[in-house]
């Protein structure tokens, strides 16, 4: 019979052979602040931070790593500053309020492309352009196959490195990265019921400068988004570094609105996301990359890390600047967080002037309404990730066999929230939390290779994060047996790779 099984070790298909997720389940602050795009001044949106708690307008790599300094990610030597653009939802009448995150940020490290060597100490990268406001290309994307082998079109790779996923945990997941443009509020009422997940990926490919003029020159994504071939002159491998975040879009089902990201986006497309390197050192995060290569994913199968609890991270805040304290950041406010111009496109958005920062008023301005050029996202029927054609962006974050692989009939797992401390200061409310369930024991010696997705099970605001499996059982009075479309798969997947690892 055809059955799921539910999987907490991840691991990924393709040229990757090991990798890691950090697990960054509360933020660091909220605000309009970006110490790359806009070091030392107001920023012009509003961000959603995670990883190092010494963090400002003008942070570093040595504020990060400072003595004293916290992190809200789980292992402590990763101080790593991650943050993205903060999700809203306005009503009809023009009030905003910032979306609920839910279990904060997953920070996947996966080994995609060989010989990968650590960020350097002070590197920082952007990914995204939150100019753009249009997708261009087919949807959903062509097959792999049809990709050039030569990375020089990066605007190509980059829209393609953007992920929107409608969660409904009573269906199959849906591939990652599948699509890059944000779907219509009311498709996401009918169809994603628990949810929005986010996805970034950032480039892996480097010429081993630390920064560019523009923050993303320095790097490039190779032919595939995660794997394949990178330019010529980006010779350096960094690991292949992926965002996931969880929206509580489902909390805004049936009331009169839209979705809108903080920079005055209603389409998704220019979505981004920063990066600062904050690990220890250089040195040991390379040793992580050389040591922690258990296929698990789990940050706790490797003995270098020293785990923090929850309730320890959720302490990681940063004190707000002055000059961004009347902001109101979360809402419910009048406008976006400050004054920021909804623009719909096609076109790409200009720049607007940004209140606070040069005598700029920060008075609120009024609701506009969406021109009759504007196009909402794609309704794509609700489609389940292939198991034959998730290798890499075409089916996102996937994953592979794992000896703690549960079967269809051990999928049911429980477990309890690892924290229940306070995500945003002076809030009293609990923050969300994202855990993994204990493996139950389990009788078959080996599972097969088609985990499908990332999964996740969403309990107001806890979010259990699993992977989906799907395997043929043959069930019998005393045992299971997996039969050999596992195998099956695997010649068929190894088929499917060959032609991506040319040079």
């Amino acid at each position: 019979m055809r059955s799921q099984a539910a999987a907490i070790a991840l691991a990924l298909v393709g040229s990757a052979s090991a990798f890691w997720r950090m697990p960054c389940r509360t933020q660091t602050g909220h605000g309009r602040i970006d110490p790359i795009v806009d070091p030392g001044q107001i920023s012009a949106h509003v961000h959603t931070f995670h990883g190092g708690g010494n963090f400002g307008m003008d942070t570093t790599f040595d504020d990060l790593t400072a003595d004293g300094s916290c992190t809200s990610c789980e292992v402590e030597e990763d101080h790593s500053a991650y943050w993205t653009p903060g999700l809203y939802f306005q009503y009809s009448n023009g009030t905003t309020v910032m979306v609920q995150q839910v279990g904060g940020m997953l920070a996947y490290y996966l080994y995609y492309l060989q010989n990968v060597t650590a960020f350097p100490e002070g590197f920082q990268m952007v990914a995204g352009n939150p100019s753009l406001r249009d997708f261009q290309g087919p949807f959903p994307d062509t097959d792999l196959s049809s990709w050039p082998t030569d990375p020089t079109d990066q605007f190509f790779l980059q829209q393609r490195a953007l992920g929107f996923n409608c969660l409904n945990y009573n269906k199959d997941p849906e591939p990652s990265l599948y699509r890059h443009k944000m779907m219509t509020k009311d498709y996401m009422d009918e169809n994603c019921v628990d949810g929005l997940r986010i996805e970034l990926a950032f480039p892996s490919c480097g010429t081993g400068a630390k920064d560019s003029n523009d923050h993303k020159s320095h790097v490039a994504y190779p032919s595939l988004v995660k794997e394949g071939n990178c330019p010529e002159g980006y010779d350096e491998h960094y690991p292949f570094l992926f965002f996931e975040t969880i929206w509580a879009t489902n909390a805004f089902a049936g009331d009169d609105g839209q979705f809108l990201l903080s920079y005055g986006d209603p389409t998704g497309t220019g979505y981004h996301g920063d990066f600062i390197m904050g690990w220890k050192s250089k040195d040991f995060l390379q040793q992580a990359l050389d040591e922690c290569t258990n296929a698990s994913g789990e940050i706790s199968d490797c003995p270098l890390f020293t785990l923090q609890d929850d309730s320890v991270g959720a302490q990681c805040t940063f004190d707000t600047p002055e000059e961004l304290k009347g902001d109101n950041p979360m809402g419910p406010r009048d406008g976006l967080p400050v004054n920021v111009p909804i623009q719909y496109g096609p076109a790409d958005a200009t720049d607007y002037p940004v209140a606070g920062r040069g005598g700029v008023a920060t008075s609120s301005m009024s609701l506009s309404s969406a021109p009759s050029t504007f196009s909402e996202g794609p309704t794509l029927s609700y489609s389940p990730a292939n198991p034959s054609s998730t290798s890499t962006a075409q089916g996102g974050i996937v994953v592979a066999v794992a000896t703690s692989d549960l079967l269809g009939h051990k999928a049911e797992a429980s477990s309890t929230p690892s924290s229940t401390t306070s995500s945003t200061p002076g809030s009293t409310e609990p923050a969300p939390s994202s855990f993994i369930t204990s493996s139950p024991s389990m009788e078959s010696e080996e599972a097969g290779p088609n985990i499908i997705s990332t999964s996740y099970m969403t309990h107001g605001n806890e979010v259990v994060e699993m992977a989906i499996q799907e395997v043929d059982v043959t069930v019998t009075a005393t045992t299971y047996t997996t039969s050999t479309a596992a195998a099956n798969h695997k010649r068929h997947l190894h088929h499917h790779l060959h032609p991506h690892g040319r040079r």
